[in-house]
């Protein structure tokens, strides 16, 4: 979802190493010493000279990263418009095929870990459609060329730490360092840190093969999702009916409170005898409603975005025989990222928001709406940032 198989980042991905550019206003200085300040960090990893040297020889800015404006689709597009380009007929029938495909290895793999089958299968569909878009950028170039771009340098600098630990224990070849633009890599788009500390060959007792094999990435997969917290049995979202009488004040609930309340799942099903759940409203009051738990904050391990959770959830539903009851109403409005930004700053001024003011619509900016809603004495209090609500808090 995430990757660009165009053809030119792939010509530049595949061009050779030692082709250096012109050192246009020091850029090519700047990576030189990025390289060199990575080298004692390499060093106390386990990373040998011989293997930095080999690893680093001709690398040099990728000026394709360079060019790419810093954004992600999963936080700047409405989330109606991002789910219906995810949760797609293609998407599920792909998904069902490898099902079919690899029945035995999601099995075993449900067994040891507890992560359902359509929760691993929707996060591989998501993100590489089952390794068909895994990306041919040079994984290391890319990493250091966000370093020295200073977005987030310091995870970018690590990961490229961590991809020459990789090298380093014989884990992957130099050559066979491709993924997305980002950094990420094979079927399940791991960064280099994760795969260290997540990725499994399926037979266990080998390095994991996340680009070519598919029991690797099936385990792998359920392993983060594990170790990140995953508790089997319960489901990651439920989507619910809200009740008439409802008073829009409470946002997280036992689900037996829920129940009390009035709340029912949209299937006529009964919501789930034990747990937690806090009520998510993607769209407002007049969209789709659901009680989500901790799996889904486990997903967003995954991905922090809330449309990316949502995408998978609802795929994994789909895998199922599942589906939304409620459809989106597809007439929301969609709102600049200045809009955004405006509105977390007015949330913070007035005590709501204590977040980054960066036009990411989250939990945290989710609540503050909930709260100042409440206080403002605005019904139904769901939490969705509206047009509307941008002009009240700007003023």
């Amino acid at each position: 979802m995430r990757l660009l198989a165009i053809l030119a980042l792939c010509l530049l991905a595949l061009a050779p190493a030692r082709a250096q550019p012109a050192d246009e206003g020091g850029a090519l200085g700047e990576f030189r010493a990025f390289l060199a300040s990575t080298w004692p960090l390499a060093r106390e990893a386990g990373v040998s000279r011989r293997t930095f040297e080999s690893a680093t020889a001709g690398l040099a800015p990728d000026p394709a990263i360079l060019a790419r404006p810093v954004r992600q689709g999963e936080f700047s597009m409405k989330i109606s418009d991002y789910v219906a380009r995810s949760v797609t007929g293609a998407r599920v029938e792909a998904a069902r095929r490898a099902r079919a495909a690899h029945g035995a290895a999601l099995a075993a793999v449900e067994r040891r870990t507890g992560v359902p089958a359509e929760i691993i299968l929707a996060l591989w569909a998501v993100e590489t459609n089952f390794g068909a878009h895994q990306g041919s950028t040079d994984v290391l170039r890319a990493l250091a060329t966000h370093a020295v771009r200073q977005h987030r340098p310091d995870l970018f600098r690590d990961e490229f730490v961590a991809a020459l630990v990789m090298i380093e224990k014989g884990y992957v070849r130099r050559d066979q360092l491709r993924g997305s633009w980002a950094g990420a890599m094979g079927q399940p788009q791991f960064m280099p840190s994760s795969y260290l500390k997540h990725a499994v060959a399926f037979s266990g007792d080998e390095a994991a093969d996340i680009w070519n094999s598919a029991p690797d990435t099936i385990a792998s997969i359920g392993n983060f999702m594990q170790q990140s917290g995953w508790r089997a049995g319960s489901p990651a979202i439920v989507e619910t009916t809200i009740p008439d009488d409802f008073d829009w004040k409470p946002i997280d609930l036992d689900f037996a409170r829920w129940r009390a309340l009035g709340f029912r799942r949209a299937d006529g099903g009964a919501l789930p005898a034990t747990g937690a759940a806090s009520l998510y409203l993607p769209e407002g009051a007049r969209g789709p409603a659901f009680l989500i738990t901790d799996n889904w904050e486990v997903i967003r391990q995954y991905n922090t975005s809330d449309a990316y959770a949502l995408s998978v959830a609802l795929i994994a539903a789909r895998i199922a025989g599942g589906g939304l009851a409620r459809p989106f109403p597809g007439d929301a409005a969609s709102l600049s990222l200045s809009d955004r930004i405006a509105a977390q700053r007015g949330l913070a001024a007035r005590g709501f928001y204590d977040g980054t003011s960066d036009g990411k619509i989250g939990r945290k900016t989710r609540v503050a709406v909930h709260a100042f809603q409440i206080a403002s004495g605005m019904a139904p209090a769901d939490g969705f940032l509206t047009p509307d609500l941008v002009r009240a808090l700007k003023q």
